[in-house]
């Protein structure tokens, strides 16, 4: 996961000249790195292995409209698209895509429409990601407290503590050890039985 606040982009486009016209509208303290690949196969192969935050599709593609790749990479990835299509496509693309938070912009666009543009999925992405990074701590949270009630259940059935006494002895174990009360717990259910989960 990327740590800094520059958001990575992959442009997919027929010719070099959407991509470089893209690179020379975008700040690279904002926007780093400005990848470019000239077909729908080429990005989902690069996707595989590279994380990026936002993929622009310049339509048409050579293999491939720009749609369906775009569909594809909303539901495989958490990262904001923007499609840019001609003005007589437009209005059909844009309502085929953007029930899946596809942005769409008609071409020609000027340099404003574009970074304007980017700079919203940026921030939509930024977001995305803090909202991810907290459910993540949530869920780790709840999987110690699950860990914590379950050894002190243990303590309690198999030692005859109260429950008062049993999240102290949890708590003793860890300050003696230097390591969190989730640990001492779940050593302690993997002794209690050894075939039991962590």
């Amino acid at each position: 996961m990327r740590t800094d606040q520059r958001s990575s982009v992959l442009v997919v486009s027929q010719t070099d000249k959407a991509h470089n016209f893209i690179t020379g509208i975008l700040p690279p303290e904002q926007f780093e790195p400005v990848d470019a690949v000239h077909s729908a196969g080429e990005a989902k192969r690069l996707l595989i292995n590279k994380p990026y935050d936002i993929v622009v599709i310049n339509t048409p593609l050579k293999d491939d409209f720009g749609a369906d790749l775009a569909i594809q990479i909303t539901e495989d990835y958490n990262l904001g698209v923007l499609m840019m299509i001609k003005a007589d496509h437009y209005d059909q693309v844009t309502d085929h895509v953007e029930d899946y938070g596809i942005l769409t912009l008609s071409r020609p666009c000027t340099d404003h429409d574009i970074f304007q543009s980017l700079k919203l999925l940026a921030a939509t992405r930024k977001r995305l990601r803090a909202m991810e990074e907290k459910t993540v701590r949530l869920e780790q949270k709840m999987k110690e407290i699950r860990l914590i009630n379950r050894a002190k259940g243990i303590l309690m059935e198999r030692q005859h503590m109260t429950e008062a006494e049993a999240h102290r002895y949890l708590e003793k174990a860890a300050m003696d050890n230097c390591v969190k009360k989730a640990d001492i717990a779940q050593n302690l259910i993997r002794n209690a039985d050894p075939f039991a989960a962590g």
